[in-house]
């Protein structure tokens, strides 16, 4: 049993020195191989490789990908006109060189984009110094950051080169101050309030306008129809009595009997109108004295 057991732990220790040994590069990233703190290889193709175990031989993994690194800091900038401005930004870049990075940066990606940060934001603070605020709202945007990617490259490959490429800077946002943009907001809804009720007062002066001419029509045409309708029924009431003294010319007695009885239908229209005449001496009881009604014309 003890040579069992001597045997399995002995398999099991050369087991232990031989994962020690063995390591796998992913295709994303670099291996680097520590030997007693120097770099003693840089292994750039992904597969399995083999090393000293510990502490002779340490391996370390660094990104190779390309990288994203985004602005964090919200301090304003001057531009050439002394105006505040805030931008955001970001910058793709990627390690080329581990051993210059490593030497140079440090030993993972977080040294390389902390560095790289305020390095992108010097040179966009000397840039934006040198411009418009209109510059950086117009096409000229373009130029800004093709001047401060050159810049950035200039120090990352200058004398001590940070094994670093950068491949792109963008700008995503340019805006003013928060106390410049509430101030910029609030003449901006001012200037909007007063156009709205400057359109609202000349609204309302074209509505009473309106109101006004089409109440003149009105009016207008209300007297215009009273006044047809005068004529209208003048011109009636001319032609019937053209027609009753055409009819009661030709027979005046029996123009007044017909009147009469016009005159006593109007008279005794209800039956409690009360008249106090002398019938004897009232021209208009006369056919209720048994006058005789008019004989009709003889016809020619």
């Amino acid at each position: 049993m003890n040579r069992i057991g001597f045997i399995v732990s002995s398999l099991l220790v050369v087991l232990a020195l031989l994962s020690s040994t063995l390591f796998v590069v992913d295709q994303r990233q670099f291996g680097v191989v520590y030997a007693l703190g120097q770099i003693k290889e840089v292994i750039t193709e992904p597969g399995l490789n083999v090393k000293l175990p510990p502490p002779f031989q340490n391996v370390s993994y660094i990104d190779k990908r390309l990288l994203t690194l985004d602005s964090t800091d919200t301090e304003p900038m001057l531009t050439a006109e002394k105006q505040r401005v805030v931008i955001d930004w970001y910058v793709r870049w990627r390690i080329t060189d581990p051993s210059e990075y490593i030497r140079n940066v440090g030993l993972d990606e977080n040294a390389g984009a902390n560095q790289l940060n305020r390095v992108v934001r010097n040179a966009f603070q000397e840039e934006i110094n040198k411009r418009t605020v209109k510059d950086l709202l117009s096409l000229k945007r373009e130029a800004l950051m093709a001047d401060v990617k050159r810049e950035v490259l200039e120090v990352v490959k200058g004398a001590k080169p940070w094994g670093v490429d950068v491949v792109d800077v963008r700008i995503t946002r340019a805006d003013y101050v928060e106390a410049i943009t509430e101030s910029v907001y609030r003449r901006m809804e001012a200037e909007r309030k007063r156009v709205a009720n400057e359109l609202r007062s000349t609204g309302a002066a074209e509505g009473e306008k309106i109101r006004a001419d089409a109440d003149r029509q009105r009016e207008v045409i209300i007297a215009n129809a009273y006044r047809d309708a005068q004529k209208i029924k003048g011109e009636g009431d001319a032609e019937a009595a053209r027609i009753y003294a055409d009819a009661f010319g030709r027979d005046p007695q029996f123009a007044q009997f017909y009147r009469s009885l016009d005159a006593y239908k109007a008279s005794f229209n209800k039956k409690g109108d009360v008249m106090v005449l002398d019938p004897a001496s009232s021209e208009f009881f006369k056919v209720f004295r048994g006058a005789a009604a008019p004989a009709a014309p003889a016809r020619k």
